[in-house]
């Protein structure tokens, strides 16, 4: 039963409480009766006969006045006093009048006798009214975190109606979150709103639903409640980049300052939930916060510090933005920052190995080193391309692996013409301009023994002057060796050789070590006037090369021979002799003529005369180149008849050696003269027979050595180089027996053909490998060699004059 029937029920008790009273107190009450009538009958309506249900008599009731006394309810009623009919007085509206169940208790009063009646009108509910909720319109907050199942208790609508025409059941309006269920209580059914899935404000932020109560009329009516459901934003959701990577390129001479990239995260939460916080991740190296600069509040990503493409070509950032949420939220992303080179290095090189000392024998192409080079640019920028400079006996060679290089030889190597190379490596990169690394490399040519010793002139001509002594060193040989070390360590020996020049070798010594030449013997011009032999040098190499020199040697001659009187000699072999001349001879008659021979040659065999003693000054004269003795002057009757005449044969030898003839003068008179004459005549012939004889022998000897010596003079002449010339000098001072001297040029030597009589502006030199003729520097265009008289020589010539 509903509350309206419960109250119902309530008023009858109470109304029958109340008669049972009034039966005891007074014997008047007479009867109820009970009417029912819906609310809202017309005004009028005849709700019952009372008179008539009462049993009192209808023609009475004016008399008896009849009349409803109770209460402000008759203003509902009104009773008809002649006909006992109650009829509605105004429109009733139950729910207006009651409160659950509608009994309108009348108190209807009959007088002759007094009577008292009771009336219950029970008004009876229509479904007059609509379910109403106390607003049209119910705003819900709900978090979105609340989980499904929750319920959310709404207004309960109300309607005025009882029982079955009260609110029944409530209906939602069709939604996918939200369900409606119903709790019965005494009084109300009490809807509740069930959250069936999780909200996501993010997704749909409001919901609006309708909440209809439904009476139980027939048909039934209704009320709506309009329900706003906001969903209170949670911290559910993580902040989101754009992107998951962000790739920035950028140059590596970039401007501190300049702003990389702006990151954009978001997060679909609201208010501090959607706050969002850059920061770079926890584990980021710490090279990125010396180079970054983040910005928490926008997510400027700003360069800090200086790039190097060559030290890092990309880095990789990690990213955090973090909500303000409680708890905070956090999304991640990447941000590839890759460095662009630019040709800011140049190029490196670097000798990986490196041999800096090289034999001159290499053959071409040989590997010296291996040169790489290393550009820490990249692209175009880190292409190298390495040159040498210079024209130089080496070349690069590239590799099959890049930016590697040979040096390797391109030409023969003499490290007699060059023994120490500097190499300048060129190194030049492909950029923008181009940049450029020198590197300079020395590489020692070392010696192989490929030089054989040499000797400055080929053949040598030693001068030595005769009578050396035995031991002593009369010469010196050198050779030299364009290698290096034990290959330039030179020694030398005396080959030996058959024959006579060997025989002549063997008294010879040589310093093995220094090329000295000592002599173990005394050479004798008048014995040996030249020979040759051969000094071989050989050096130290392996294996050793060798070379040899002819070296002639001329003895010299030395003033160790004394003029030799060839006439007047007596029989007893002294050099004394008898002349007989007729008294009446005139003046420059020839007496006599002294003859000598000085084996020597040169100056020392130039001889001189004088008279060492006469006994009278006036009557003789002596030719001191010729030796002849003349008359001065006629002779007188006081004049001795026997004349005794000294006369002193020297050299010109720096010491003068000497001999004296006596010349014994008889004047006769005419007739003794010529019988003497006649008998000294035929003996005379013999003696100048044997003078002539010895006189042939002599210049024999002396033309065949001048002839051997011219021989090997042309020679000389001929295996010397084209620039050998020969020049003849004359010396206009000439004083001597010979008509010419001839000097001549073979290189840069000169020498001279000298007779007995020399130039007197020549000086004979000592020097240690024999007296040297400096001759005045008188030459001539002419080569030729001309007139040579008797007594020759060949003196050494000072190569400077």
């Amino acid at each position: 039963m509903g509350a309206g029937g419960q109250r119902g029920t309530m008023e009858v008790c109470w109304f029958a409480l109340r008669l049972s009273v009034l039966l005891c107190f007074s014997q008047h009450v007479s009867s109820q009766i009970r009417y029912s009538i819906p609310e809202e009958v017309n005004v009028g309506s005849v709700v019952g006969n009372v008179a008539k249900d009462l049993g009192l008599d209808i023609s009475t009731l004016a008399d008896r006045r009849i009349r409803i006394v109770t209460g402000s309810d008759q203003e509902l009623f009104r009773l008809n006093q002649n006909s006992g009919v109650l009829y509605v007085h105004r429109n009733i509206d139950r729910e207006e009048i009651c409160d659950g169940n509608c009994l309108i208790n009348l108190k209807v009063v009959v007088e002759n006798p007094l009577e008292v009646h009771y009336v219950g009108v029970e008004i009876t509910d229509v479904n007059d009214h609509s379910p109403t909720f106390p607003e049209s319109e119910e705003h819900l907050e709900i978090s979105e975190h609340i989980p499904p199942g929750t319920h959310f208790q709404i207004h309960a609508a109300r309607d005025p109606d009882v029982g079955l025409l009260s609110v029944r059941f409530y209906r939602l309006s069709s939604n996918g979150i939200f369900d409606i269920e119903v709790k019965d209580t005494e009084e109300d059914k009490i809807p509740f709103l069930v959250l069936k899935k999780p909200l996501d404000r993010e997704q749909n932020a409001e919901h609006h639903l309708v909440l209809t109560a439904l009476d139980g009329g027939a048909p039934s009516r209704s009320g709506s409640l309009n329900i706003t459901i906001t969903v209170i934003d949670a911290n559910d959701n993580r902040p989101v980049f754009s992107q998951d990577t962000y790739t920035v390129s950028i140059y590596e001479n970039a401007s501190i300052g300049i702003m990389l990239i702006k990151l954009n995260a978001t997060d679909l939460d609201e208010g501090a939930n959607c706050a969002i916080e850059y920061t770079f991740g926890k584990t980021q190296n710490k090279k990125v916060y010396d180079m970054f600069a983040l910005e928490s509040m926008t997510g400027e990503i700003r360069l800090k510090g200086s790039l190097d493409f060559e030290d890092t070509e990309v880095f990789r950032l990690d990213i955090q933005a973090s909500d303000k949420g409680q708890p905070p939220w956090t999304g991640a992303a990447k941000v590839v920052i890759k460095i662009k080179d630019v040709n800011d290095n140049n190029p490196e090189i670097e000798v990986t190995s490196l041999s800096n000392v090289v034999p001159e024998d290499s053959k071409p192409g040989s590997v010296i080193s291996l040169i790489s080079v290393l550009d820490r640019d990249s692209g175009v920028n880190g292409k190298v391309i390495c040159k040498i400079s210079g024209n130089i006996p080496f070349d690069m060679t590239p590799s099959i692996q890049e930016n590697m290089y040979s040096l390797v030889t391109r030409g023969h190597l003499d490290r007699e013409m060059v023994s120490h190379y500097d190499i300048t490596i060129t190194a030049t990169d492909g950029g923008d301009p181009p940049l450029s690394t020198f590197k300079s490399l020395s590489v020692q040519i070392s010696d192989v023994n490929d030089n054989s010793p040499t000797f400055l002139q080929n053949p040598l001509d030693l001068y030595l002057v005769e009578n050396n002594v035995p031991g002593e060193a009369i010469f010196s040989v050198s050779a030299s060796d364009n290698d290096l070390n034990e290959n330039a360590d030179i020694s030398y020996h005396i080959a030996r050789s058959e024959g006579r020049q060997n025989n002549m070798a063997s008294f010879l010594n040589m310093n093995s070590d220094n090329g000295q030449i000592s002599a173990l013997k005394s050479f004798d011009f008048e014995t040996l006037k030249t020979f040759q032999f051969h000094v071989v040098a050989t050096d130290s190499g392996s294996p050793s090369l060798r070379s040899n020199v002819t070296v002639n040697v001329f003895i010299l001659d030395q003033n160790d021979n004394a003029p030799v009187i060839l006439y007047p000699v007596s029989a007893n072999g002294s050099a004394e002799g008898v002349e007989e001349i007729p008294r009446n001879v005139n003046a420059g008659h020839l007496v006599t003529k002294v003859r000598a021979y000085d084996a020597d040659i040169g100056y020392n065999g130039w001889l001189l005369f004088s008279l060492q003693e006469v006994t009278d000054h006036s009557l003789f004269g002596l030719d001191r180149y010729t030796g002849q003795i003349r008359t001065l002057r006629s002779f007188t009757e006081t004049d001795e008849a026997e004349h005794k005449l000294v006369i002193l044969v020297k050299d010109n030898g720096n010491v003068s050696l000497a001999a004296t003839a006596t010349v014994v003068v008889k004047v006769v008179e005419p007739i003794e003269a010529f019988a003497a004459s006649d008998v000294k005549s035929a003996a005379k012939d013999e003696d100048e027979d044997n003078v002539t004889l010895y006189l042939m022998i002599t210049l024999g000897s002396v033309s065949a050595l001048f002839l051997i010596s011219i021989i090997v003079l042309i020679v000389m002449q001929c295996s010397k180089p084209a620039d050998y010339s020969s020049k003849c000098l004359q010396d206009p001072n000439y004083d001597g027996t010979l008509c010419h001297s001839i000097q001549y040029r073979s290189g840069d030597r000169r020498y001279m053909l000298v007779g007995p009589r020399m130039s007197i502006g020549s000086t004979i030199v000592p020097g240690s490998n024999g007296n040297t003729l400096v001759v005045p520097d008188r030459r001539r265009t002419s080569a030729e060699v001309s007139n040579v008289c008797r007594g020759e020589q060949y003196f050494k010539v000072n190569s400077d004059v």
